[in-house]
């Protein structure tokens, strides 16, 4: 599968409320350094029951990567 069709896959299942392709388009965004789509794609793969994206999306609260750092749980 090229790039081109994984990303359109990964679309269409994201459309369809996938919760594992948010999670893995959020890391996609995470890697590219783009925090602000990977907090939207991990919260909303949250909201739909991913204990994945539950787990990124706490990571990125405890490293302050697109979200205000949480210094009360350091």
């Amino acid at each position: 599968m090229s790039k081109e069709e994984y990303r359109r896959n990964l679309m269409k299942r994201i459309e369809a409320n996938d919760p594992e392709a948010m999670r893995h388009k959020g890391f996609d965004c995470e890697s590219e350094g783009d925090y602000i789509s990977a907090f939207g794609y991990y919260l909303k793969a949250t909201e739909l029951g991913d204990v994945g994206a539950h787990f990124s999306l706490s990571d990125m609260y405890h490293e302050g990567q697109g979200v205000e750092k949480d210094e009360k749980k350091e």
